[in-house]
Parts: C-alpha cells; structure tokens; sequence
C-alpha cells in the first residue's frame, strides 16, 4: 500500500506522508484533517490531536515524522500557529476527499484493498492490534486516545501513561523516542 501511494497519484508526498502520520499514531481521519501547525512538538515528538467528541491529547511521533510535518506544512504556506498542517501543494488544506482519492487510487493498484474495503480506519486498527499484542490492553487505549471508562469495571484500572505510548511507538517504529528513554531511565533498579 505505502508503494502504490509512493509511486502514483498528483502528491506521492502528501499521500505517503498521510499513510505514514496514520500508521504511527493510528489517529482517526477527523484528528489528521484538524492538525495546526501549534499542535506539532518538533522538539519533543508529540502531536496534540483533537478526535472524536472533541476528545484532546498528546500522542508520540518519531522525530523524523514530526519533521517532515514541519517541513511538509512550511514548504506549502503554513505559517501561523492556527494554520492547518496536511495540505496541497497549492497550499490549501486537505479535505477528506483527499483520503477517498487516496483509496480509491489504491485499491484500483492492489485489488485486495478495495476488494477487503481497506481504509485509514483499517490502518489505526491495525496499529492498535499490533500495540495490544505487544504491550498489553492498557497501553493500546492509551495509544488509540480512549478514555472512556465503559465496559468492564477493570477498564477504570487499566490506564497507560504518555510514556508507555512512546515505549510503544519506538519499539514498532524502531526509532527511540524522548518519553520511552525517560520511561526506562525511571523504572531502573
């Protein structure tokens, strides 16, 4: 998928780095669309996103993603804080049409995209799975931004802090992120 996104379509660019942004913070489409560039922690490799119900939180990026969302945003007219991030290279934010065009692209290269309807939703599902199995439950309603205590009554205990998510981020991008070291420095011997 990231290959027939790299190598077709007007922005290969916007489109691998949409592709990217989404498989390491498996953010929804809405949380993407909404980004400014004052929700961007270059210095810290962190996202402020902005989800579903109006839900508000931090989540890790590897520093080489938030550079080249900083790079990607100024190079294409971001200039105040307030100004979108993801945007065209006429300089007009994305909108959602952009994931459809992306997809759609997509699943015409790779049959078995559209044929399993293959989407962003599917890409935040399968990062969440992938930190389920790896760090455990709690780490993976951390990572996904839930923060709702329905279900069972052991979800109200179950909780992962901003360092766990990070710990996560590193081991599945393979790139050390600032929080996952600080993580590991404090539950030393």
């Amino acid at each position: 998928m990231n290959l027939a996104a790299r190598t077709s379509g007007n922005d290969v660019i916007l489109d691998a780095l949409l592709l990217r942004l989404h498989t390491e913070t498996a953010c929804r489409r809405g949380g993407a669309l909404g980004l400014r560039l004052a929700d961007l922690d270059t210095d810290r490799g962190l996202l402020r996103l902005t989800e579903k119900g109006a839900t508000l939180r931090w989540q890790p990026i590897t520093l080489d993603l938030a550079t080249h969302l900083d790079d990607h945003a100024r190079a294409r007219g971001a200039v105040l804080p307030t100004d979108l991030l993801l945007r065209y290279r006429n300089g007009r934010a994305i909108t959602s049409r952009r994931y459809d065009h992306l997809w759609k692209r997509i699943g015409q290269q790779l049959p078995w995209v559209a044929a399993q309807a293959i989407s962003t939703h599917w890409l935040r599902h399968t990062t969440l799975t992938w930190v389920e199995r790896h760090f455990g439950y709690g780490v993976a309603r951390a990572y996904a931004g839930h923060t709702d205590s329905t279900g069972p009554a052991t979800t109200t205990y179950i909780k992962a802090d901003l360092h766990a998510v990070a710990a996560a981020l590193a081991a599945m991008t393979g790139q050390p992120h600032l929080l996952a070291a600080a993580a590991d420095r404090a539950s030393g011997p």
